[in-house]
């Protein structure tokens, strides 16, 4: 390492700022406490959603099909069962994980009315990226599409299982993406040109934005602030609960003071990496076709 380079404070990722911005709390139970979660349905099946239009790219650009997809569903969800067998246990037998994986069909044909993926050649899928900013703080993710024009113009693109935010939030929706976007930034020098964000849910819909130098400094601006707030947490062991509709989906609920829980003792702190991601495990769970 040279001299210039910054000492890595910590690390962040997209969904875990997401996780301090919803409650402090939460953030702590699933970083600093590590504390395991149940499997969520809709989780799951945005990951084999993920899996299979990962997937799909693999083929030649016309076999890229409404059925092609489809008939890689079910290999892909064998393949995550073996990996994570426990997942079996969210279903009250054979007809309930029909009816979840129906779900996870008609997720996978509304995607066929948002593009055309025979007309389209992905420059990367499910790429990794890191860069560290000039304070230590360094920024990783997973981009599920990168898409790289002839003139060279780059769009980042988002997979969402779930239904399009109503305008009062689509700003906290393209956070993650603009999170990416400066992550590429940092990386390559350029900003890229369009944000993308695809909801298969309800009626499909498509969120797009044009990013610009000052949004993303804004974002670095950001980000750098919720570290802040993150050490503060961390150096007084204070991590507050911030109630909302949220709360009824919290896995964590009955550890809550909101609630009448009580949270367990706080571990020693550990320095490093404060990303938790179980997507390089599913990604390798389903490399093969």
């Amino acid at each position: 390492m040279s001299l210039t380079e910054p000492t890595i404070v910590g690390a962040l990722s997209p969904s875990r700022a997401g996780d301090f911005m919803t409650c402090p709390l939460l953030y702590r139970f699933r970083v600093i406490d590590q504390l395991p979660e149940p499997p969520s349905p809709a989780a799951v099946r945005g990951t084999v959603v993920h899996a299979v239009l990962e997937r799909l790219y693999d083929l030649p650009a016309p076999a890229r099909t409404v059925a092609a997809a489809l008939d890689l569903l079910e290999p892909q969800w064998r393949r995550l069962l073996e990996r994570e067998p426990a997942y079996a246990g969210m279903f009250d037998g054979e007809e309930e994980q029909a009816r979840w994986l129906a779900q996870a069909r008609a997720l996978l044909e509304r995607y066929f009315t948002l593009e055309d993926p025979s007309r389209l050649e992905p420059a990367e899928r499910e790429l990794y990226v890191e860069a560290v900013l000039d304070s230590g703080l360094m920024l990783r993710g997973y981009i599920d599409r990168l898409d790289v024009a002839p003139t060279g113009e780059v769009r980042v693109v988002d997979y969402k299982t779930g239904s399009a935010p109503g305008p009062a939030f689509e700003g906290r929706a393209l956070f993650q993406m603009k999170f990416y976007a400066l992550v590429l930034w940092r990386l390559h020098g350029s900003v890229p040109r369009l944000l993308q964000l695809m909801y298969l849910g309800g009626g499909g819909e498509i969120l797009r934005y044009s990013p610009d130098e000052a949004d993303l400094r804004a974002t670095e601006r950001k980000v750098q602030a919720l570290w802040a707030a993150i050490e503060r947490a961390l150096d007084s062991g204070e991590w507050v609960a911030r109630p909302s509709r949220l709360c009824d989906w919290c896995s964590y609920k009955e550890l809550c003071p909101e609630f009448g829980g009580t949270p367990p003792p706080l571990p020693a702190r550990q320095p490093g990496d404060t990303v938790r991601s179980t997507r390089r495990a599913v990604k390798e769970a389903t490399d093969e076709v």
